[in-house]
């Protein structure tokens, strides 16, 4: 199995409140890829931080292999969430990913 985690920070100039509809759309969004996807095994988004976190929204998803990871990348229902709910208020993207052993 692989892990596929991702932290982001979003855009310093949205408010308070634009950043919580943010945090909640990109959640919502990326938690309905479940099902959607073959070899998505587990997908979670935690949006809500403690105060002495430097990232806003991080992504915990769990793959059958490399190939099913490599097609969530480029599979329309998950560039359709990225291009409209992830990427256009984001600022700063890491990505760790590792196979479980």
């Amino acid at each position: 199995m692989v892990k596929h985690m991702i932290l982001w920070q979003l855009k310093e100039e949205l408010s308070q409140e634009e950043k919580k509809q943010i945090k909640d759309g990109i959640k919502q969004g990326l938690e309905a890829l479940q099902g959607k996807i073959p070899g998505l095994l587990k997908i979670h988004v935690q949006a809500e931080g403690l105060s002495s976190s430097n990232a806003d929204v991080m992504l915990d998803s769990t793959f059958t292999d490399e190939d099913a990871l490599k097609n969530y990348a480029t599979h329309p229902e998950h560039v359709k969430v990225a291009d409209t709910r992830v990427r256009p208020y984001t600022r700063t993207r890491l990505c760790l990913d590792y196979e479980i052993l």
